[in-house]
């Protein structure tokens, strides 16, 4: 056990893996002798050499094609996406190809890629180097879609990501990257796909995943000053959920908010309200309320502390489900 950030957790996590595995190899813009914009191949490629950790051409749609003719012949290849609004040209062969080859042979060929993005706000960046995409892929059959927000799932999530038969979008919070926590590189984790009660509480269920998930932490903290207990849950498998674990606190609290970066509209709190709302209708004592990014394109830096869902905000929606006074009071809900 070691203390690390989330950067050098996941570099931790692809080294075990190379070590672990031949058949493994990372692909990407930068990746090798730079380390990748956010130094999270630092080294690598010194130490597995440029055939394991390749540096390729600007060109997304052709890194996942690549990533897609390697899995064919037993390779097990993890690329990088070197910011989550470079994506989209390789949107076709992910969702058309990648995500569709293990139910287009029927079952004869396995894809196992991991995608990495570094996704979500909060550093200043501009245009294209914000967004959040993950509703586009949890709404692809055929992807897993994981996030983690501490270092220690980083590593294991990551890990698991990649020994994994099935192709998997693994979502990083960059603004998360430098935040330091207790990692044990050997740990091996809960179970695939598994949510995590990130704290205990009996008043309120709080879902996040990914960087507001620390946030939502934060408003939990301020809400015990307050004598309002609320449960954070950290979603981390965004595709498939963990619903039952999320159904059983919310039977408990009988209140849901739902916080994510990403807009309202088309998001997966929407899916998750929805879902939530037909298992445990009956429990339910307030509608449940979602704490999102606004409908609009991604904001210029000096903007994005509005758009994104901070403590206040959360802290509101909490209100909302509690019954007290808040930000639409006065107004119909």
């Amino acid at each position: 056990m070691s203390t690390m950030t989330m950067a050098r957790a996941l570099n931790t996590g692809l080294r075990a893996a190379l070590d672990h595995d031949p058949k493994v190899v990372l692909m990407g813009e930068d990746i090798g002798v730079l380390g990748g914009v956010f130094r999270i191949t630092d080294g690598l490629q010194k130490d597995f050499g440029a055939h394991r950790v390749i540096d390729t051409p600007l060109a997304e749609a052709g890194i996942v094609g690549t990533a897609i003719g390697l899995a064919f012949r037993g390779y097990r290849p993890v690329v990088e996406i070197q910011f989550d609004g470079f994506v989209y040209p390789a949107f076709d062969q992910i969702v058309s190809q990648l995500a569709k080859m293990h139910n287009r042979t029927r079952g004869r060929v396995r894809m196992p890629v991991t995608i990495r993005i570094p996704f979500g706000g909060g550093i200043g960046s501009p245009e294209h180097h914000s967004e959040s995409p993950e509703a586009y892929f949890a709404h692809t059959a055929g992807l897993r879609v994981v996030a983690p927000s501490n270092p220690q799932d980083a590593c294991t999530l990551l890990r698991q990501a990649i020994a994994s038969d099935d192709p998997v979008i693994f979502l990083e919070p960059k603004r998360r990257y430098h935040e330091k926590g207790e990692v044990d590189p050997e740990a091996p984790g809960d179970p695939w796909g598994s949510a995590a009660v990130a704290r205990p509480g009996t008043d309120v269920t709080l879902v996040a995943y990914g960087p507001l998930v620390k946030t939502a932490l934060d408003a939990a903290t301020a809400a015990a000053g307050e004598g309002i207990s609320v449960e954070v849950i950290d979603l981390r498998s965004l595709s498939p959920v963990d619903y039952p674990l999320l159904a059983a606190s919310v039977r408990k609290t009988g209140k849901l908010v739902i916080t994510h970066e990403a807009g309202a509209s088309g998001g997966l709190g929407a899916d998750i309200a929805a879902s939530l709302t037909e298992r445990c209708f009956n429990y339910l004592e307030h509608a449940p309320v979602r704490v999102t990014g606004f409908d609009v394109p991604y904001p210029p830096s000096k903007l994005e502390s509005h758009h994104l869902p901070d403590l206040d905000r959360i802290l509101d929606g909490v209100d909302r489900v509690m019954g007290r006074d808040n930000s639409l009071s006065g107004e119909q809900e």
